[in-house]
């Protein structure tokens, strides 16, 4: 846009005031005294789970109403701005009104990120689907557009287990994902994604399709609360990391394998230097996949969980980016579009992500 108006930056006002309804600051100071009340209490630290636990809300409640208030503050004074501004003063403000439109919305989808673990880190992995060579390389540029996406965010990342393809690409690659809400942002990437371009791997240069089957899960702090594993129910296996997984992957026998007998789950995990690391790590990303099965099909027990897994390929679909012979990125369940699709590749991904969250 090339103008703003008194009316556009009211509106900005009034979504800033429904946020604030919408996420109850008022109740949230309260519980924020409250909480600072216990804090200050010289016993506090006798038990250092409840002590860390209340210095966390404390400073997630503190981010929030400081946040709502310094956006209120600024769509104030952009508007007391342009009341005092020539018409040509008034255009010059359209870069700042773009900025705090952006700034709103990003925060807006704070009331949608409700869920248990929405503000949990997460677990993205990649497994290349149907098209061979085409697919596995379709994963490795998944895979560079979430990490800009995650650069983008402030989020940290690290690999901890990958699987090269034959000849190019990545068969499979896990990656664990740190940075508050990565969860409830990434969690409906869950699915298969679309691939159609020109064929960079053939003489003829054909137009070719490709797709890979993402999957998102929380990192869960507290397992035994949520899911417990009998023995029983695990196969372990000592195994080599397979492919050549690079720096980040540590190519060892202290890599491990487990399976869960009543799903037919697979995890590995090759991160760390120690069997009993890995067995941990490999152990927390079954249990996260076990949770997010009994959270889709609401079932009480483990024994219950049959285990589905959907090819990556035609019909199972939640996103289509297309190369050729138009340029597109439509996502399916919300029908969001970009006409943009290097934008998109390059990790710039918030319009899609928050038009999924308004959809739950």
């Amino acid at each position: 846009m090339d103008r703003i108006s008194k009316k556009g930056i009211t509106e900005l006002l009034e979504r800033i005031e429904g946020i604030e309804v919408s996420l109850d600051i008022p109740s949230k100071k309260e519980i924020l005294t409250s909480l600072e009340e216990q804090s200050a209490k010289e016993d506090l630290w006798k038990d250092q789970k409840n002590a860390q636990e209340v210095l966390m809300q404390i400073s997630d409640i503190k981010e929030e109403i400081e946040k709502i208030s310094n956006l209120k503050k600024e769509a104030q004074a952009l508007l007391s701005i342009f009341d005092e501004s020539s018409e040509e003063e008034q255009n010059s403000l359209v870069e700042d009104f773009e900025k705090l439109k952006t700034e709103i919305s990003q925060f807006e989808s704070l009331k949608f990120l409700s869920g248990k673990y929405d503000k949990n880190s997460a677990i993205l992995s990649i497994h290349s689907g149907q098209g061979g060579t085409e697919a596995n390389d379709w994963a490795e540029m998944l895979l560079r557009m979430y990490t800009m996406y995650f650069d983008k965010k402030g989020w940290t990342y690290n690999i901890s287990h990958i699987v090269k393809g034959n000849e190019v690409g990545i068969s499979t690659v896990s990656v664990n994902v740190n940075g508050k809400y990565a969860y409830g942002m990434l969690k409906r990437e869950h699915g298969t994604h679309r691939l159609v371009r020109l064929s960079p791997f053939n003489s003829q240069n054909l137009r070719q399709t490709s797709f890979a089957g993402v999957e998102v899960i929380p990192i869960l702090q507290d397992l035994e609360k949520d899911i417990e594993i009998p023995e029983s129910d695990i196969d372990f296996k000592a195994v080599r990391a397979g492919g050549p997984g690079g720096q980040n992957v540590n190519k060892t026998s202290s890599a491990v394998q487990i399976t869960h007998i009543p799903t037919g789950i697979t995890v590995h995990s090759s991160e760390e230097r120690s069997q009993l690391q890995n067995r941990e790590n490999a152990m927390r990303i079954l249990k996260g996949k076990l949770w997010a099965i009994l959270e889709e099909n609401r079932l009480k027990e483990i024994s219950d969980i049959k285990g589905e897994h959907k090819i990556a390929g035609w019909g199972n679909q939640i996103r289509n980016y297309i190369l050729h012979p138009y340029k597109l990125v439509k996502d399916l369940r919300t029908n969001q579009e970009s006409s943009n699709p290097e934008s998109v590749l390059d990790g710039n991904l918030d319009e899609f992500l928050e038009a999924q969250l308004r959809i739950q």
